[in-house]
């Protein structure tokens, strides 16, 4: 089950390299922000859940049926709400990186 659209040009639809950049994105974030026994934890686990989307979305894109997709594409949106979540409690304890949490 391939995420393969026949228009190549059109890259916006290409959950491969979205997942993987959004990935990316929040490893410079939070490089960003600074490290306390607060911080460091929920810096841990935003890494963690906004990674396993990527990954999770791979396995989903090698499914071996609808079903295994469509499993492995439910994990996928279960661990961004998680993504979701850790970012609304680092926006609220580095306020000066919510805008950042708001665009991520």
């Amino acid at each position: 089950m391939s995420n393969k659209i026949p228009n190549p040009k059109n890259e916006k639809y290409d959950l491969l390299e979205r997942t993987a950049v959004f990935s990316e994105s929040i490893i410079k974030f939070v490089r960003t922000i600074k490290r306390d026994e607060i911080s460091r934890p929920l810096i841990n686990q935003l890494v963690r859940s906004s990674t396993s989307i990527g990954a999770n979305y791979c396995e989903a894109d090698a499914g071996e049926s609808k079903k295994d997709f469509k499993h492995k594409l439910s994990i996928c949106r279960k661990e961004a709400k998680e993504t979701m979540y850790w970012l609304r409690i680092i926006a609220n304890i580095e306020i000066n990186k919510k805008q950042d949490c708001r665009e991520l």
